[in-house]
């Protein structure tokens, strides 16, 4: 699984909310090139430990990026609700992902930082009306709330679960409609 987006969107601690459940708060300096963490996640009783790259965003080390595209399984690809030029730099890193990653890949857009939304840049209804024109499952996260961080790795290990094991000829998981049926959950998605 590879985090994708521009430089400041909130990708580490995207990563470490998920890995280790903590938010780590001040100025980050920046990931140089590309990092990873494994966490090993229950899908429907079976264990599928999940290879996390997280990557660099700025435009200098696009070019070492791109040669572990072709190797990644999932994108969740980020940009930041309060930073409109973060959201409408995703149609190049899509237009990158259909160039450099398998044409079977998982991808997943995320609106990050929705725990400050006094400061939204980027409507909602923005971001699921472009992943709806990619066909990509959307949602709003918060690294620092913790707010539908699992509920995206977990969804993502499902999809690429039944991928793996699941006969031809049977019902594809549907990715969107688990991830609509969480959210409707009572406390789904924000962790205690």
């Amino acid at each position: 699984v590879m985090l994708l987006g521009d430089s400041g969107v909130g990708k580490t601690c995207f990563l470490l909310q998920f890995k280790d459940g903590a938010f780590l708060s001040g100025m980050f300096i920046a990931t140089v090139g590309i990092d990873f963490r494994n966490k090993v996640v229950a899908v429907d009783g079976v264990k599928v430990k999940l290879q996390i790259w997280d990557t660099a965003g700025q435009e200098r080390f696009r070019s070492v990026t791109h040669a572990y595209y072709r190797d990644a399984q999932a994108l969740l690809l980020l940009y930041d609700i309060t930073s409109k030029m973060s959201f409408d730099n995703i149609r190049a890193w899509l237009t990158e992902i259909h160039e450099y990653a398998q044409k079977d890949v998982v991808i997943m857009l995320l609106g990050n930082k929705a725990d400050v939304s006094s400061e939204r840049a980027v409507r909602t209804e923005d971001g699921a009306s472009l992943a709806r024109e990619y066909g990509v499952p959307f949602m709003e996260t918060s690294a620092k709330t913790g707010m539908n961080v699992e509920l995206a790795f977990l969804a993502i290990a499902k999809e690429l679960k039944q991928r793996a094991v699941q006969p031809q000829d049977e019902p594809r998981f549907q990715i969107h409609d688990y991830i609509e049926s969480q959210q409707k959950k009572p406390n789904c998605c924000a962790l205690a």
